[in-house]
């Protein structure tokens, strides 16, 4: 037996048994056979549509719009589902619990109770709000920009820099843009910001250069005064494409550095550079890609070399987990960590002051927002754009702004 057949097999008995139970429901609350019709239909039509984007799409083209908007319709369909399967299978379980009892009351067997028509209905209530949150998050929450201001106080900040503005965004994902005129609006809201300097941490395609290509005369817009800086993200390297030939993989890489100098970016590659305001200096640092589980390019100590410990330091890193092993411990001290990459998974549930989360939390200890251990710092921005899910639920696009306070 070919060994993905076994994957698949398990894929398929899973939908079949997501689709039974959530028949189930529609079974319940209606004996329309056109609502029951309906149901079985868009589940199909859902399946094929996705199955087919999948085998039949370019690999060599990356991760296309039409890839994403077939994963979005997926997700779409299907988070619903496991709503009603939730909702169901405790009935399920109460059912089971009364024929029990009921046996060992009677000492007979008794048939298992019918399913109650009001839990479906709740079910399928349930199952709306978050089959209407995707619906807008594809057609407007991606474009739902935030700004998120915080205001840091360091004691050995530098007394020139007192009232600093730091301007972050990051992961762009060039390649999943649809819309100029949204973006537009983003990048204006960026420049309103008018902060000292803007800092961007990696990805800014999703695999190739050439998707830059129509954006190039919208990020060049990007202004901050004291200059703007960048670093890599995983996403920039190229590695999770089918190259026709490895030399079409480093020719790519170098088109993609080369962007950054198109829209008016320093780009660091395990290097740093001075701030200088007053006669004074902080140091702002900048490595490649390194994460858990990705890519480990990013060399910490080159990027430091020639900094001294004494220095205030701002560290640019993709991904938050090189702060997790590598950085927060670093007897170096970097005080403020600046990442990306999780885009809180773009969809979760975000009550300020009261409650944040998503499926991210599991994957990524620090995965939106700000984090303080030991006087470090790191804030993981949630992304300007979006990837593989074209939307955002819960979970918005984040334009930073940081404030550094001398103590």
């Amino acid at each position: 037996m070919p060994r993905w057949l076994i994957p698949l097999i398990i894929l398929l008995v899973l939908i079949i048994v997501v689709e039974v139970y959530t028949f189930q429901a529609f079974k319940t609350i209606s004996k329309s056979k056109l609502v029951r019709f309906s149901f079985l239909a868009i589940s199909v039509a859902t399946y094929v549509y996705f199955f087919l984007t999948v085998l039949t799409y370019d690999r060599s083209k990356g991760q296309t719009p039409e890839f994403q908007m077939a994963m979005g319709i997926l997700l779409t369909v299907s988070i619903p589902k496991l709503v009603i399967i939730f909702m169901l299978f405790g009935e399920d379980i109460y059912r089971w619990i009364v024929k029990a009892i009921s046996a060992i009351s009677n000492g007979e067997t008794q048939p298992l109770p019918t399913r109650r028509k009001f839990i479906s209905q709740i079910a399928l209530g349930l199952a709306a709000i978050p089959f209407a949150g995707f619906i807008y998050g594809i057609i407007q929450g991606k474009y739902n920009y935030k700004v998120l201001k915080y205001s840091l106080t360091f004691k050995d900040l530098p007394e020139a820099f007192d009232g600093f503005t730091i301007t972050q965004i990051s992961d762009i994902h060039s390649g999943s843009f649809t819309n100029k005129e949204k973006i537009k609006y983003g990048v204006d809201l960026i420049n309103e910001q008018n902060s000292d300097i803007m800092l961007f941490t990696g990805d800014i395609v999703n695999n190739k250069a050439d998707e830059m290509d129509n954006w190039i005369d919208v990020f060049d817009k990007l202004e901050a005064k004291g200059g703007k800086f960048s670093i890599l993200g995983n996403h920039d390297y190229g590695d999770y494409m089918d190259w026709k030939n490895p030399q079409d993989k480093v020719d790519n890489f170098q088109q993609v550095k080369d962007i950054h100098k198109k829209i008016g970016f320093d780009l660091l590659l395990d290097e740093h550079r001075y701030l200088e305001k007053d006669g004074q200096k902080i140091a702002l640092l900048g490595v490649e890609n390194w994460g858990k589980g990705f890519n480990q390019a990013g060399d910490l100590q080159r990027a430091s070399t020639n900094v001294k410990q004494e220095d205030f330091k701002i560290l640019m890193s993709h991904d938050p987990s090189h702060w997790e092993y590598k950085v927060k411990q670093d007897p170096f001290n970097y005080q403020l960590t600046l990442s990306g990459h999780t885009h809180g998974l773009q969809m979760g549930i975000e009550i300020p002051g009261w409650l944040k989360w998503s499926p991210s939390k599991y994957v990524y200890k620090q995965w939106a927002g700000l984090y303080n251990e030991a006087g470090r710092y790191i804030n993981v921005n949630r992304g300007f754009g979006y990837h593989a899910f074209p939307g955002r639920v819960g979970i918005w696009p984040e334009i930073t702004v940081i404030e550094l306070k001398k103590g």
